[in-house]
């Protein structure tokens, strides 16, 4: 997996990340789906999970 520095002396992180926002409480959400996701995630490899509540 290719990594990405954050900053100049930020942490290193996956260059592909995992969008977190529709696994928030303002839908209707299944929370074993979502952590089932995430863990499928970090054993891929993503250690870069976007958990911004809005985009744009």
């Amino acid at each position: 997996m290719k990594m990405k520095r954050l900053g100049q002396d930020g942490p290193s992180v996956s260059a592909l990340g995992l969008g977190c926002d529709g696994m928030s409480a303002r839908r209707p959400r299944n929370d074993d789906e979502s952590i089932a996701t995430i863990h499928a995630a970090l054993d891929a490899g993503i250690t870069f999970l976007n958990t911004a509540d809005f985009a744009g």
